[in-house]
């Protein structure tokens, strides 16, 4: 059996810090490009396109446009463009498209419908010749090196930090921008935690819930996605808000719960959700900066809010690779699965 240690996921997630020192030192002059453009002529709202862990990417950034800027984001549905062949009314709107590969037929037709319509489309890629990056009016790279684990990670938080860096920068946020600067640290402390209950917990499981909210909700999506992509475990995830509306009726003994609480206002929300499937007598995890209680995973102190989903998840992808392993998986080529997804 391979050693958690000698997979590529795990090297690959294990460079996510320095990708994001180098992407803000190497982005800034763009982005401050794009800012001084979308200050002289405001966008009227946001939309974002994305499939995969792109999309939860996508989830972080439109609570963080929302809660610092209050400009609305929505998602649109890649198929009304690309199946459906309907042209939406975007004009005066902000289309964000993020893709690992900038290939996927159904995101390239997307961006070109939404320029057509009056959007100014900005595109976060890892490869910044592929055909969305062409389509693009700005481009903003990834900068996260060449990643062959089909499991996507360090692509994944470089795509939180690049929407993180922009939000800092247009915002003018002080607290936001100098969280940036100590994100990297914060990332190499995250990847030194020890969830190792995690992955005894799991190691025979067959479902789980992996809940989240606000900021923390695409944290929440992306673990599930991992969990069922690398480990072949079933998990869903879900808003600690919403999973009280009927699917926490399945929860009991035997079925765990992994619950990634914010440090801000939605927190205290979401440790009364795992205070409730505790006495149903399911297994929890919880992971929060600052907790300390028995059902804590260790996590360090996060530079601002808006940072706590990319240690929270940089902490977990060590430990899934972990599972992965231990449950017999190759976390690097998980089955009937490719790198790069092209979809119509």
């Amino acid at each position: 059996m391979i050693a958690p240690t000698a997979t590529r996921m795990y090297a690959e997630a294990q460079q996510t810090a320095d990708v994001v020192a180098g992407q803000f030192a190497a982005n800034a002059s763009i982005i401050d490009a794009l800012v001084a453009r979308l200050k002289q002529d405001p966008p009227r709202f946001i939309v974002t396109c994305a499939r995969g862990s792109s999309d939860h990417a996508a989830t972080y950034g439109k609570y963080l446009f929302e809660t610092t800027l209050g400009l609305i984001t929505a998602s649109a549905s890649p198929s009304v463009g690309s199946v459906y062949a309907i042209q939406p009314h975007m004009e005066g709107a902000l289309f964000v498209a993020i893709s690992q590969s900038g290939k996927s037929p159904d995101l390239v037709r997307n961006a070109e419908i939404a320029k057509a319509a009056g959007a100014l489309v900005v595109a976060l890629v890892n490869v910044e010749d592929s055909p969305l990056a062409k389509i693009a009016d700005t481009v903003i790279p990834l900068r996260a090196g060449p990643e062959t684990s089909v499991a996507a990670t360090k692509s994944y938080l470089s795509s939180l930090a690049a929407l993180l860096q922009l939000t800092a920068r247009w915002s003018g946020d002080a607290a936001l921008l100098k969280a940036t600067e100590e994100l990297p640290a914060a990332l190499r402390a995250a990847w030194a935690q020890d969830w190792s209950p995690l992955v005894e917990g799991l190691k025979d499981a067959h479902n789980l819930f992996v809940v989240g909210r606000g900021l923390g909700l695409g944290a929440a999506q992306e673990a599930a996605l991992k969990f069922k992509e690398t480990c072949g475990l079933h998990a869903e995830a879900f808003s600690s808000a919403e999973v009280k509306h009927g699917p926490m009726a399945i929860v009991g003994p035997g079925f765990p719960v992994l619950a990634f609480a914010q440090d801000d206002d939605t927190g205290a929300g979401t440790v009364a959700v795992v205070e409730e499937f505790h006495k149903r007598g399911a297994p929890v995890w919880l992971a929060r900066p600052g907790e300390h209680r028995d059902d804590a995973l260790p996590m360090p102190a996060s530079p601002h809010p808006a940072c706590t989903p990319l240690l929270a998840v940089q902490s977990f992808y060590k430990a899934v690779n972990a599972l992965a392993v231990a449950r017999g998986h190759n976390p690097d080529v998980p089955p009937h699965l490719n790198k790069v997804t092209e979809t119509v």
